[in-house]
């Protein structure tokens, strides 16, 4: 693919292994480094990451 989008493909997966890293994540669930991991993957990390993180006890994040 063209070199554009190579490089707007790495600048996302960087957002993406910031904010795991934010989160003190550095394996995901197959055991690979965050490093090693493509787009996909991080994304997915990053969507249960932010699951664990949610506080189910707070009477804002109750779903009904």
């Amino acid at each position: 693919m063209g070199i554009l989008y190579e490089s707007v493909m790495q600048q996302k997966r960087n957002i993406l292994i910031r904010r795991l890293a934010e989160l003190n994540i550095s394996r995901a669930q197959s055991g690979k480094s965050i490093d090693e991991c493509d787009y996909e993957e991080l994304k997915y990390e990053l969507v249960l990451a932010s699951f664990r993180d949610i506080d189910s006890e707070a009477t804002e994040n109750t779903w009904f």
